[in-house]
């Protein structure tokens, strides 16, 4: 199982794949209507799509998976009574088809199978693929815990901030922010190798955008990474080498990630601005299918 994509709902479609494609160094992936699709240089049909909504919103995170793998998703969720599972086929690049899983909370899951893929590019500064996705959480250990008994995900690590949970040997490809609330927390996108997360971060800086934390090494993942604040609201970080672990990876614990005195990575070398990375991280919630779609 591996992490695929996003898929956004915001108002300014063009806007977004503009600075995406531009600053943000990734690929654009075609349209299809007014909904724009932006890939990296990996084989994956597209990582974000941008499609246009009223509000900014969350329709999906997206993981490619195979049939068996899906169908246990699916008889795991109608076992648990309270999270939802409906039947699903993709209309984006790759197409493929599949289910769609919601949680109590409202963070929603696609899980797909039959896609297709494209011939992979290159770009020594581009995003190659995504690596996580981060989303604040009413309770993020409830979530975890879901993610674990109904997707068959396992935590790797928790922390005072977050819970790590994994699909795969990468550290985590989904994280659950103990905020109290339920958005996206912020999209991370992998790099090549540091010197092209630094490259980024000189690329962002030459169009204006410092970053609002990084660039750093985190503690759990031990992924280097760098925040910025996307001009249309959402979090959005360079990343790379996060962690590969094995089966009998240890759980850590938040005793296990404890820092030195006004330090909050390995590194310690910038500030983070808690105050608007604090709003940004509320600016797309998860989608409702009762609200208007522009």
């Amino acid at each position: 199982m591996h992490l695929r994509s996003i898929e956004l709902y915001l108002p300014d479609v063009a806007a977004a794949a503009a600075f995406l494609t531009g600053d943000w160094g990734a690929i654009d992936a075609g349209s299809d209507g007014a909904a724009r699709y932006v890939r990296g240089t990996a084989s994956l049909p597209y990582l974000v799509a941008l499609k246009p909504g009223d509000s900014p919103s969350v329709a999906s995170i997206t993981f490619t998976s195979d049939e068996a793998s899906i169908a246990a998703i699916a008889a795991r969720a109608a076992a648990a009574g309270n999270v939802g599972c409906t039947a699903v086929g993709a209309t984006e690049p790759g197409g493929g088809r599949g289910i769609l899983v919601t949680f109590p909370d409202g963070e929603q899951f696609r899980f797909l199978t039959d896609c297709s893929e494209v011939e992979a590019s290159s770009g020594r500064d581009a995003p190659v693929k995504l690596t996580h996705v981060v989303l604040n959480a009413r309770d993020a250990e409830y979530s975890a815990q879901l993610a674990e008994d109904v997707l068959g995900f396992r935590v790797s690590d928790r922390t005072k901030g977050m819970v790590f949970v994994r699909c795969n040997r990468s550290h985590h490809s989904i994280a659950f922010a103990r905020a109290g609330y339920t958005s996206l927390n912020h999209i991370a996108f992998e790099m090549d190798d540091l010197d092209a997360v630094m490259r980024g971060v000189g690329r962002m800086r030459d169009a204006g955008l410092a970053p609002a934390w990084g660039p750093g090494r985190h503690g759990p993942g031990a992924n280097v990474f760098a925040y910025f604040i996307a001009p249309f609201g959402a979090v959005v970080e360079f990343s790379t080498a996060v962690e590969q672990v094995e089966a009998d990876y240890r759980v850590g614990s938040p005793e296990d990630w404890t820092w030195p005195a006004n330090r909050i990575d390995h590194w310690g070398l910038s500030d983070k601005q808690d105050k608007i990375l604090a709003v940004a991280e509320r600016t797309f919630r998860f989608f409702d299918p009762t609200e208007v779609v522009a």
